[in-house]
């Protein structure tokens, strides 16, 4: 429906959330956060979905924030602060669900992801970009320093490069994004569905109690000291060794034959 901020399909296992705003270069209103957060929730609780793949309508991926709700909100008694606060808190909110989700969720990116839209690409545990994609945390254009779209940007960049484009507004180029460690890959921009799709199908394509296993312990250990993420590792190998599936797998391999995996 034209009315629809978030749109969503399902092609077999894949989920597709498309951002349906283009006029508005797909923003994050507060309205589009609670369409978001209602279908992450929404896809948590469904295992027959094993991949997840975020898109959006029109030339831009995502322009971050809505500006002109903020500023209609400034017109409170105390400035907006408590908007303020709720919008902050309910977009972390947000993104931590998708790092939280037990389903990878890819970001298929074409024109800028900017401010709160980088955000949301850093945050997405994969990405596919069009060559014509840019990405950039511009806050400081305007006198507001990205500190919440850092959080994502600095755990997927270098820290000189986040730092750089969180101080100068710069940005960047789909290719350099790709470079620095922002997204996965860039294709043309006729290829990026399809490359995306790909993308999904082959991570939907393997055993999923695995990959869910897997992608909770990729974000725990990497908040850990090395020791301590070795000893969480060593518990996470042994609970999916303990796996029906992942007994079959390794016969599978072993008698050079395709597994039989009961999900």
């Amino acid at each position: 429906m034209a009315d629809e901020v978030l749109q969503r399909t399902q092609d077999g296992s894949i989920h597709v959330l498309k951002l349906n705003c283009p006029e508005r270069l797909n923003i994050l209103s507060e309205r589009m956060l609670d369409e978001l957060q209602s279908a992450l929730d929404d896809i948590s609780r469904r295992p027959e979905i094993r991949c997840v793949i975020l898109r959006a309508e029109g030339r831009a991926f995502c322009a971050g924030h809505d500006l002109r709700e903020m500023t209609r909100n400034r017109q409170s008694e105390d400035g907006g602060k408590e908007y303020f606060r709720t919008i902050f808190d309910k977009c972390a909110a947000m993104m931590m669900s998708i790092t939280q989700l037990p389903q990878p969720v890819i970001a298929q990116v074409q024109g800028s992801a900017v401010a709160a839209g980088c955000q949301l690409v850093a945050t997405c545990d994969l990405a596919v970009a069009a060559t014509n994609a840019e990405f950039g945390v511009n806050g400081v254009n305007i006198g507001l320093f990205c500190s919440t779209p850092m959080v994502a940007l600095s755990r997927n960049l270098p820290r000189k490069h986040a730092f750089e484009m969180l101080t100068t507004g710069r940005l960047i180029g789909a290719e350099e994004a790709c470079r620095v460690g922002l997204v996965n890959r860039v294709v043309q921009a006729e290829e990026l569905e399809d490359s995306t799709a790909a993308l999904a199908e082959t991570v939907a394509s393997k055993l999923d109690a695995a990959v869910r296993i897997g992608k909770r312990a990729f974000y725990e250990q990497a908040e850990m000291t090395l020791s301590d993420a070795y000893g969480f590792a060593g518990d996470v190998m042994v609970e999916n060794m303990m796996h029906r599936d992942t007994k079959e797998g390794i016969s599978a391999f072993l008698d050079k034959r395709e597994p039989h995996w009961t999900q």
